[in-house]
């Protein structure tokens, strides 16, 4: 079935789209610049399929690896399956798709986030704070001490001069900045922290984040 989703997957090859998405950092290898929505239309028809999903992640298509964070169960993933395909990472949005489609919906999404948090691979540390930006968003019944937790993580993180890493470590500041108000006073101390660092870094997430979460005010939930 794999092989006939790839058929699928190729006949909507773009090679204009994979010179754009170049321009915004995404790896062009193995690409074929189908769009999301084409993608989330497969995977919707495909419903959910493990072992579909780690077929397709075994292609190494670009696309195939993002249709796979789709399809795959949460349920069934393992810790295992999780550091494979975080030390497969090539691309900031397949590691983001994957965190935010599939990673942060396991049962060991917390346990990941913090220990790719400290990896020294680019993009498995860009998936622990990822993760942690998905996890502020979505992870309802989560403590404010989970997130706390992160802090640190964060503040270590900042002094790492690698974009992919940097733009992910001020993604995981904010977001758990607008979680609630408690955390949004805990992560603006943080970025004070952070903005004492000497690191070019450093600074701009720190910037960057106060800015935000100064002025950010909460609506009610749904």
């Amino acid at each position: 079935m794999s092989s006939a989703l790839l058929e699928v997957l190729r006949s909507h090859a773009n090679p204009a789209n994979v010179a754009g998405m170049a321009r915004y950092g995404i790896n062009p290898t193995g690409t074929l610049g189908v769009p999301i929505p084409v993608l989330r239309r497969l995977a919707k028809q495909t419903g959910k399929n493990h072992a579909l999903a780690q077929e397709l992640w075994n292609s190494g298509v670009h696309e195939a690896r993002i249709l796979a964070t789709l399809i795959d169960d949460p349920a069934r993933v393992t810790r295992r399956q999780m550091d494979q395909w975080a030390r497969g990472l090539d691309s900031w949005d397949v590691c983001d798709q994957a965190c935010q489609n599939l990673f942060r919906f396991t049962p060991f999404a917390f346990d990941k986030a913090t220990e790719w948090a400290r990896a020294r691979r680019e993009f498995v540390r860009r998936a622990g704070f990822s993760l942690m930006a998905g996890l502020a968003v979505k992870a309802r019944s989560a403590t404010d001490a989970q997130f706390e937790a992160f802090l640190p993580l964060i503040a270590e993180a900042a002094s790492d001069e690698r974009n992919m890493v940097k733009k992910a470590v001020n993604w995981a500041l904010r977001q758990v900045g607008k979680r609630n108000p408690r955390l949004r006073l805990a992560a603006i101390a943080a970025a004070e922290e952070i903005r004492r660092q000497d690191s070019r870094a450093a600074r701009w997430i720190a910037a960057d984040a106060l800015r935000e979460l100064r002025s950010y005010s909460f609506r009610p939930r749904p």
